[in-house]
């Protein structure tokens, strides 16, 4: 598989570099989940930190193979992730840029390509992956007031805004507490097609419109159901529930809903 030969080509290269501690596969390859249709997430970890100098992280991904382009990962909460694309053979690489200190902050156990002195193994046995969990109060406070905006897209007719917002709540509501559910780690929507049971996967299906608002009203209907299901399986009695936002939000959607249809 091209990924195993990228990867062991770009450990060979780092280990005669001395800045570099090690290195390790993250992502489907940790998890035995890589395919040919998956990205390769790398941990470059280095003495020095090198995140935060863009020519520098640039320079060292650059030793690797041909980097057609690269660019860092603000947009998904990562700056010290750089996204590349390389050629021959094309494939999409994400290296993480990190100190020994900040390798022990993980989510997951990363499997490991090289370790110049040890240290990648003895810092994996002496600290624990915490796979960060949804803050189900954070959700119940946050629920509502976004249904309300949705109803509202809906009923403007900004349907674009309203197919946008469905597929926010699938991979911040929906995917992880349904990947709970099934006792799985939540990471969004990620391989949910072939890891639900089906009566999940269908209700899931059901939070997907079409640009009509028909189909909106109804996905906001199915959304609700979904959310209150999960809600009693998943929340303990500690979770403080947003009733009258609730309730306020309910009476306001059936309202507009039935003056909709009827005008």
């Amino acid at each position: 598989m091209i990924h195993k030969i990228f990867a062991q080509n770009a450990a060979k290269i780092f280990k005669e570099d001395k800045t570099v501690v090690g290195l390790a596969a993250a992502g489907s390859w940790a998890t035995g989940e890589i395919d040919e249709y998956s990205d390769l997430d790398l941990i470059l970890v280095t003495y020095a930190k090198i995140s935060g100098d863009k020519t520098l992280m640039h320079a060292y991904a650059q030793k690797i193979g041909n980097l057609l382009s690269a660019f860092t990962g603000e947009h998904v909460g990562e700056a010290r992730l750089l996204i590349c694309l390389y050629e021959h053979p094309l494939l999409h690489v994400d290296i993480k840029f990190v100190t020994p200190a900040e390798f022990c902050q993980r989510i997951e156990t990363p499997a490991i390509l090289l370790d110049t002195e040890g240290h990648l193994q003895s810092l994996l046995e002496q600290t624990q992956a915490k796979i960060p969990v949804p803050d189900f109060q954070w959700i119940e406070n946050r629920f509502w007031t976004w249904a309300h905006y949705a109803l509202l897209k809906i009923a403007r007719g900004e349907y674009f805004e309203a197919l946008d917002f469905f597929a926010f709540l699938r991979m911040i509501v929906f995917g992880p507490l349904l990947q709970i559910k099934n006792g799985k780690s939540p990471r969004g929507v990620r391989k949910l097609e072939t890891q639900l049971p089906c009566a999940d996967l269908e209700n899931l299906k059901a939070t997907v419109p079409s640009y009509d608002q028909s189909s909106l009203f109804n996905t906001l209907h199915n959304s609700i159901i979904l959310y209150k299901q999960l809600r009693s399986e998943l929340y303990n009695d500690g979770i403080n529930y947003q009733t009258k936002t609730e309730q306020a939000v309910l009476t306001c959607f059936t309202g507009i809903r039935n003056k909709q249809e009827l005008g």
